[in-house]
């Protein structure tokens, strides 16, 4: 913060002037005193941080003065520094609202810089934690998953949905479609967002042997290693949400164990009798469909219906249009900023080549691409020359952008395998399941090169 706005108000001239010198030895203390507490109201609109105000004055009594205070700038700290050591006094203006009572001896002004650092101190963490709060709500507001797609309209609609009560949400998409910004989207739009806490567990990223403990917590001794207690994640949510990230990857044995805490609302730590009560919010995202690992036996029906809940599935990107443009844009506008490049732009040329890619990678292969284009690029301008692609299904994705006919899409196949297979036709014939005579006539018209 900037600087710290000080009122002393004392009628006593050489005491103000002494407590305004001793406070003014901090640079950054902005003092100014007045005789009267009609002088001291009549300045409240310049917003002081805080007040240290005499018991006595000649106009008000400092009762009379505290009310008058708080009924306008209730937040505003007042200290009672008064000549009077009388516990009684100093008990009704403390539930008047002082801050604090100071008596008027040797230690005072001791300890009214004490108390201005106490209340500065605070005011920096208040402000500390207003401005989390705003980069929280600008961070993961609906605004943020940037997009215009008919798609994503349907996925904003039930990302508003979800907000308004705590229903169970599952969240399905591709690798890299953003499910966790979605999960975060819902939480922090939530009605009590500021009370309550997030708690992501990603359970691909947890050896399976540990994930219990992470979960559910442990207690000392209850195995090898446990030195201490560990409170799990579900006990860390208490009150707020637990996003548990690719639930898909969880092994049968957690999952019927996550399904009573979910049935019973409660855990047990490992190496405990005592079952803890936990009222956390479910949230849950996989890439994987989970109707299919229940066919396939590698996931519980019966946790599957106690996870559904609110579903919302993220189309990938290669099936939201422009939208492609529009987060290209957006991730090069952030990297440029934070890199201080100035104002890059994107040409025709490049945009119709990010439209025509396949993006396997979905929304996190596009930002990487982008920002390499960033700093490939000259002149601030990002042709279609800077864009690079680098994944392992490129060559797929740049042939389906071809928009061949079918007889076209065979020939590009056939001459890759060849390609590949250094021109060993009975090896390329096995491997696409064709006669090599179909491979040599096609060589005899023209159409593979061998």
């Amino acid at each position: 913060m900037n600087g710290f706005k000080i009122f002393i108000v004392d009628d006593n001239e050489l005491y103000a002037k002494a407590s305004q010198h001793h406070l003014s030895l901090n640079p950054d203390n902005e003092v100014e005193s007045f005789s009267t507490g009609k002088d001291c109201i009549n300045n409240l609109y310049t917003k002081p941080n805080m007040i240290f105000l005499d018991y006595s004055l000649p106009d008000m009594s400092g009762i009379e003065v505290l009310r008058k205070i708080k009924q306008s700038y209730p937040e505003t700290p007042v200290v009672i520094v008064s000549g009077q050591e009388d516990v009684s006094t100093a008990v009704e203006l403390l539930k008047e609202g002082a801050y604090d009572y100071i008596v008027k001896d040797e230690n005072a002004h001791e300890r009214m810089w004490k108390s201005t650092n106490n209340i500065r101190e605070n005011f920096m963490l208040r402000d500390e934690i207003d401005k989390l709060r705003e980069e929280v709500d600008h961070k993961y507001d609906f605004s943020n998953i940037k997009g215009n797609s008919l798609a994503l309209k349907k996925v904003y609609k039930l990302i508003e949905k979800a907000s308004q009560t705590n229903i169970t949400v599952s969240i399905t998409g591709e690798t890299g479609t953003g499910k966790e910004l979605v999960a975060k989207a819902i939480h922090y739009n939530n009605k009590n967002k500021q009370k309550r806490p997030l708690v992501a567990v990603n359970i691909a990223a947890i050896p399976r042997d540990l994930l219990e403990s992470e979960l559910f917590g442990h207690e000392k001794g209850a195995f090898t290693g446990a030195s201490n207690r560990r409170i799990g994640k579900f006990e860390e949510a208490i009150g707020g949400t637990i996003f548990l990230d690719e639930i898909g990857e969880m092994d049968l044995n957690l999952q019927a164990k996550l399904l009573r805490v979910l049935q019973e609302k409660e855990v047990t730590r490992i190496g405990s009798n005592t079952p803890v009560k936990v009222n956390a919010r479910v949230l849950v995202a996989t890439h994987k469909t989970l109707a299919e690992e229940v066919k396939a036996g590698r996931f519980r029906e019966d946790l599957y219906y106690r996870l559904l809940g609110l579903p919302i599935e993220l189309p990938p990107l290669r099936d939201r249009g422009n939208d492609i443009v529009v987060l290209a844009k957006h991730f090069i506008d952030d990297f440029a900023s934070e890199n201080d490049m100035g104002k890059l732009h994107i040409t025709a040329d490049a945009q119709k080549k990010l439209l025509n890619y396949d993006w396997p990678g979905n929304v996190r292969e596009l930002k990487a691409v982008v920002e390499l284009a960033s700093v490939l690029c000259d002149d601030g301008k990002i042709t279609d020359m800077d864009i690079n692609f680098n994944s392992t299904n490129n060559g797929l994705s740049e042939l389906m952008s071809k928009e061949l006919t079918l007889k076209g899409y065979n020939i590009k196949i056939i001459q890759h395998f060849l390609d590949k297979y250094e021109r060993n036709v009975v090896d390329v014939a096995k491997k696409l399941d064709i006669g090599k005579s179909t491979i040599y006539r096609m060589v005899k018209n023209n159409e593979l090169e061998i």
